[in-house]
């Protein structure tokens, strides 16, 4: 969704940004959460440039066909200096890997599925990361631009719960990410509404009459705290930008 048009002939610059959905589910709380980063994002944008050319992608990896890391190591060979850190796989996440290559803020959203991420946003996350993870012994980075990047967590699980059972995935997950880019801002938003109607599933483990009060109490504060999340992100982008 590129918000604004850049004439390149006039040499204008234009500030990018990546919203990547590791959720399959149409309008889904992850969705929700993700498009308001993006409104936080734009409109910082907006603030503090005003009338600045930005081009914001937002990619829904399960309409995409691709894979996660095949372990071929071709990104570590020596021999083409030229592919050296860049992921030679060729299906439909290459050319948006390579267009985030210069980006200026990146936001990773996903559901929790069985104690992790979802499949395609792990995935997504090898390709990402690995590339650019370079094989020294302080295990650095290569990465061509270290850009400021958050990630939002979807679960249906309450607070006490994922504190106690869920740290380590957020720990993990974020830890390359700091070492390939930035230490990435993070959102949690815990015990999410999954159904319109509860009755047509097996569901002994939650209260539904519990969760919509949850729901109605707690999710707009979710939403806003997802758009303060892209307006730090894009604060950031903006102050290496300039």
């Amino acid at each position: 969704m590129n918000l604004f048009n850049c004439n390149k002939k006039d040499g204008c610059l234009k500030m990018k940004f990546y919203i990547i959905n590791g959720s399959n589910r149409k309008k889904s709380n992850t969705y929700k959460l993700l498009k308001k980063s993006l409104d936080g994002i734009k409109d910082q944008v907006n603030k503090e440039l005003p009338g600045e050319n930005v081009d914001l992608n937002f990619i829904n990896l399960y309409n995409l066909n691709f894979t996660g890391c095949k372990s071929c190591f071709a990104c570590k060979r020596l021999k083409n200096p030229k592919k050296y850190g860049t992921c030679p796989i060729k299906d439909d996440l290459k050319p948006i890997l390579e267009d985030m290559r210069d980006c200026d803020g990146v936001i990773l959203g996903s559901p929790i599925y069985l104690v992790s991420v979802s499949g395609e946003m792990r995935s997504f996350y090898e390709r990402f990361i690995f590339p650019s993870f370079r094989y020294s012994k302080n295990g650095d980075s290569i990465a061509p631009k270290k850009m400021p990047i958050a990630v939002i967590y979807n679960m249906n699980v309450d607070e006490d719960f994922a504190l106690m059972n869920y740290q380590f995935i957020f720990d993990n997950f974020e830890s390359f990410i700091e070492l390939v880019y930035t230490k990435p801002y993070s959102l949690k938003v815990y015990n999410t509404y999954q159904f319109k109607d509860y009755s047509q599933y097996y569901m002994e483990m939650f209260d539904e009459v519990e969760k919509a009060k949850y729901r109605d109490e707690h999710f707009p504060v979710d939403l806003e705290n997802a758009y303060d999340l892209g307006v730090k992100v894009a604060s950031d982008a903006i102050k290496k930008f300039k």
